[in-house]
């Protein structure tokens, strides 16, 4: 490593005043790089930025690197790719293993998404085109460089890069990334410290800046256990003859969930009823969770009973099926906001139903379909038609996958980070300024939240 101090600017072009869309620039003397590369989702302002020039030539990048597999942190690579970028993309052997399943599935729900809007003139665009392919999302693919937790690595001539376990799903990661003497850590998306499944956080190294996210800046998870609550749910809806639809991340919390109806069922907590996992993604997904037991806590056990619980829907017809059947039944299918895939037909089928519910287990980001049935939304606008919603709509936040604003207080107290400067990203407004407000005044540090498309110079201390 050099031992002069470079110019070193971070961009930030994404996750600011959203919790999507994670993408920060970062130039040094000699290097351009980019931290995450995700999909903007929520709102159609939002949404019109994936189609949007990226801000930088894409070409002129040397590397990507990756916290962790989740869309709105690497859904733009297809495009990227498109765009002229043909360097190495760095992640862990779990995002690895991941974004083999969810890029090429994203780039069929896009494809998928395009012909739906073709057939029933649901789109302002003739004809209406995917933002990515699948074999788009394959090419990328090629570019994927796996680098252990806490294993130094070159991610150009004079930047440093190190990974450490973020807790969140399988394969999440903080990085920390050297140049001269200037250090800055990326925290990813943060897990929690008692998640029943995952491990918890490993503290972050020291660093002169810290970007942090604030998806929970505002608020606590509660801290009874979920189990109960999820029995209430499904014990009411099965009394009334309903079906139970739960919207789930397929990486994460449709593990999750399974986990949770198993050990349930396994205390004869639960009713009888037939159990359906309609995602081709979080079925592979929860294989590669099982190859994967450093990552979480459930033993060789706790996994096959969480495998085994539901009945497996990997086909589109045997997708149709579910709908055909009528209730009691409990139906996890992705996406977690209710943004796309299968579960948008299950919504369909069964939101006007009013014996029927659904549960939401995870953050929902505003302008999201998940957002709106948890607004109490009198109708969901879906593939073009406004669907009434009948059904009781439940919300679970002890599920969450992403510490709230004390554990991550507690977690970065724990670390030993202390910067000069800290930056609140990946946060909706008020929950962003609300973790900047209790990191100075707790921790006493300078914070600041930044605006779209802003530039920081970035000097060693």
């Amino acid at each position: 490593m050099p031992e002069h101090s470079p110019k070193f600017v971070v961009s930030f072009l994404g996750a600011t005043d959203t919790v999507t869309g994670s993408r920060y620039l970062l130039e040094s003397d000699r290097s351009r790089l980019l931290v995450d590369c995700g999909l903007f989702q929520g709102y159609k302002k939002l949404r019109q930025r994936n189609w949007a020039a990226p801000g930088f030539e894409a070409a002129s990048l040397q590397a990507v690197v990756l916290t962790h597999a989740h869309l709105d942190h690497t859904g733009y690579l297809p495009r990227l790719a498109n765009a002229g970028f043909t360097g190495p993309v760095y992640c862990t052997p779990g995002t690895r293993d991941l974004l083999r399943i969810l890029l090429p599935d994203a780039g069929h729900l896009q494809e998928e998404e395009a012909r739906l809007a073709g057939r029933y003139g649901f789109s302002h665009h003739a004809p209406p085109l995917p933002l990515f392919t699948r074999e788009d999302a394959l090419r990328c693919l090629e570019q994927l460089r796996v680098v252990d937790y806490r294993t130094p690595f070159d991610v150009t001539e004079e930047v440093r890069g190190s990974f450490t376990r973020a807790g969140h799903i399988v394969g999440s990661a903080s990085l920390l990334l050297e140049v001269g003497k200037t250090s800055i850590v990326f925290s990813g998306d943060v897990g929690r410290p008692n998640d029943p499944i995952m491990r918890a956080p490993e503290p972050l190294p020291a660093a002169d800046y810290l970007v942090v996210e604030s998806t929970y800046g505002d608020r606590r998870h509660a801290q009874q256990p979920p189990q109960l609550e999820l029995a209430r749910i499904v014990e009411a809806t099965v009394a009334r003859g309903g079906t139970l639809v739960i919207p789930a991340f397929a990486v994460g919390r449709a593990q999750h969930i399974l986990h949770l109806l198993a050990d349930l069922r396994r205390q004869a907590a639960l009713a009888n009823v037939p159990i359906f996992l309609d995602s081709p993604m979080a079925i592979d997904a929860t294989e590669i969770f099982r190859q994967h037991v450093e990552e979480h806590r459930l033993s060789a056990d706790e996994c096959r009973q969480m495998c085994r619980i539901a009945q497996y829907s990997s086909s589109s017809d045997e997708s149709k099926a579910i709908d055909a059947m009528s209730g009691p039944m409990i139906i996890i299918s992705a996406s977690g906001m209710a943004t796309g895939g299968r579960v948008l037909h299950h919504l369909k089928r069964f939101l006007p139903d009013e014996r029927s519910a659904v549960l939401l287990v995870g953050y929902q980001s505003a302008g999201t379909r998940g957002r709106s049935l948890a607004d109490g939304v009198e109708e969901l606008k879906i593939h073009g038609q406004y669907v009434p919603v009948r059904a009781k709509v439940h919300k679970l936040d002890a599920l969450s996958a992403h510490a709230d604003y004390a554990e991550i207080i507690a977690w970065l107290r724990q670390s030993s980070i202390a910067p000069g400067r800290t930056f609140v990203t990946h946060g909706e407004p008020a929950a962003a300024d609300a973790l900047r407000r209790r990191l100075r005044d707790e921790l006493g540090w300078e914070t600041l939240v930044p605006d779209h498309a802003s530039r920081f110079a970035l000097h060693g201390r």
